[in-house]
């Protein structure tokens, strides 16, 4: 079900730092794309799953890969980039991932559900290409049915 926004919701213009590359940004610097979003934990062994089978999404995707964009934002309070940094290095995750601001997980937590803050329960949303924002499906998710998800969106 998507959740209306009368505008860009304000957690979209946060600054982030991806662990990966050590740059700065914003949700919305991907405006015109299709972003995967999910919370996650370090210490959450269900959520190294579910970012392994978001790994697989662009060579299941192919060219309309080119179009989507993921990230992982961390969510516990009691992790920092350099833990954060050594996960994403040891699993190989090479998208966005960067330690959620307090002010996005609050975010999250008021204007969709709280349970985007407990990892064990793989909260995922995307953002279509026009800022529009759909919540998936709490538990497992396949990369196949993510991908069945979000392809309709992908196509130009």
């Amino acid at each position: 079900p998507a959740m209306p926004e009368p505008s860009a919701p304000s957690w979209f213009n946060v600054e982030m730092t991806d662990v990966n590359t050590g740059m700065p940004f914003k949700i919305s610097d991907f405006s015109g794309k299709v972003v995967l979003v999910d919370t996650m934990a370090t210490w959450c062994p269900t959520c190294q799953g579910e970012m392994s089978q978001v790994q697989q999404l662009p060579a299941m995707l192919g060219a309309g890969g080119s179009n989507l964009v993921r990230v992982s934002l961390d969510v516990d309070p009691n992790e920092d980039a350099a833990i954060l940094k050594k996960y994403a290095a040891t699993n190989k995750f090479d998208w966005y991932i960067a330690v959620a601001p307090i002010e996005v997980g609050r975010f999250l937590e008021v204007n969709y559900d709280q349970q985007y803050l407990n990892p064990p329960l793989q909260p995922m949303l995307f953002i279509d290409k026009t800022g529009g924002v759909y919540g998936l499906p709490f538990g497992i998710k396949s990369a196949l049915s993510i991908e069945k998800t979000i392809a309709p969106y992908l196509t130009p």
